[in-house]
């Protein structure tokens, strides 16, 4: 039943795009715009959305970004719990990802290399000997369309960008999109739709940090994860998924009943001391309303991830230094914002026994996620 909830609101929020010209004003009472600055000649603006409960979603269309997300704890006391930055300056300056949307191949590809239809395709390498999130100019660095959705039962923005043939190695002229609604229940709905003009190759995702204590304010360790996930796909030292998908069964990476993030996390196994900490593919079983969950105990702030991929990044920070300082001052210190990046496998190209990322003219990629927050 998951899957088909999460096809029915792609398909609502690309039935939103065919409402944009009535003459509703919903939309815009519901979104604000501000000038954030310009990007290689194109306007980059800052989008408020305020739900019914007047909690708050900032995006920019710089990298399709999350720029600050405000809602409540256990005592209503709202506080940012997102990684971001005051200006644009700070996103063109800084971390390269911070809540950006990550493609045409999001996280690893070995060697920057793959095959498709039996043409070796050369990508940049920018993560060791390996390509990353798209490669240095992947679509978290380019400035997307933007378009307030109208008509709309919730605030919702559209964001569009239309890659070349070619860009950083990767065939196909390509439209990204992804529409994010920012429901009255503290939902954050991320509907992505892909298309090709020729064969090509998607991985897609959101890479947002999150603290549930208020993103600055200490490390993320107590935070208890939830992950639905019977195996991961172990890396070698460059990180990249050996083939192997490992039971998490009497592993730190068995989270499937609830666990401090720090409980394991300086334990002497094998992957632990390849990531530095977590960061793996999870491989989701999908059988679940909600795929992920962390807590937050001494706030009582919960978020869940809904998903209809296959896998999930676990990240907890383990290369921020405290050289990163993002909106209202906070500095970004190690450990202090985990990931859960929605996606499929890394390196999947180059691993046949992976599910398959080959996206076709014939059919568009299609998928929904949903960053749900609460309090308990």
């Amino acid at each position: 039943m998951k899957r088909e909830r999460l096809i029915l609101l792609t398909a609502v929020a690309l039935a939103f795009i065919g409402l944009c010209s009535c003459g509703n004003n919903k939309a815009k009472e519901m979104v604000t715009t501000e000038n954030f600055g310009s990007f290689e000649g194109q306007e980059v603006s800052l989008f408020t959305l305020t739900n019914k409960k007047g909690d708050v979603v900032k995006l920019t269309n710089y990298g399709a970004a999350i720029v600050e997300i405000n809602v409540p704890d256990r005592n209503g006391d709202k506080g940012n719990v997102t990684f971001g930055y005051e200006t644009l300056d700070g996103y063109l300056e800084g971390d390269a990802y911070f809540g950006k949307v990550v493609g045409q191949f999001a996280n690893r590809v070995a060697k920057g290399k793959f095959t498709l239809d039996g043409v070796e395709y050369t990508l940049a390498l920018n993560n060791g000997p390996n390509s990353l999130h798209g490669g240095p100019t992947g679509w978290h660095s380019r400035a997307w369309t933007a378009e307030v959705l109208k008509g709309t039962d919730f605030p919702a923005v559209k964001f569009t960008y239309s890659k070349p043939d070619m860009e950083e190695g990767y065939p196909g002229n390509v439209v990204a999109e992804v529409v994010y609604t920012w429901t009255d229940d503290d939902e954050l709905i991320m509907d992505y739709k892909v298309t090709t003009d020729r064969r090509t190759v998607i991985n897609i995702t959101n890479h947002a940090y999150f603290n549930l204590h208020g993103t600055g304010n200490g490390d993320i360790l107590d935070h208890e994860a939830l992950i639905r996930a019977s195996a991961f796909t172990p890396v070698d030292s460059t990180l990249i998924p050996t083939g192997e998908l490992r039971p998490v069964e009497g592993t730190p990476f068995d989270f499937r009943t609830p666990h401090l993030i720090g409980e394991r996390i300086g334990e002497a196994y094998d992957q632990l001391v390849l990531g530095g900490g977590y960061d793996h593919n999870f491989v989701l079983d999908n059988v679940e309303q909600v795929d992920a969950e962390v807590y937050d105990p001494s706030t009582g702030r919960v978020i869940q991830v809904i998903t209809d991929q296959p896998g999930v990044q676990l990240y907890t920070g383990n290369f921020l230094d405290g050289t990163q300082t993002g909106r209202g001052g906070k500095v970004y210190q190690y450990r202090s914002g985990f990931c859960l990046e929605t996606q499929h496998y890394p390196d999947s190209p180059n691993q046949a026994s992976f599910p398959p990322v080959i996206l076709t003219p014939e059919e568009p990629f299609l998928s929904s996620t949903t960053y749900k927050f609460g309090v308990r």
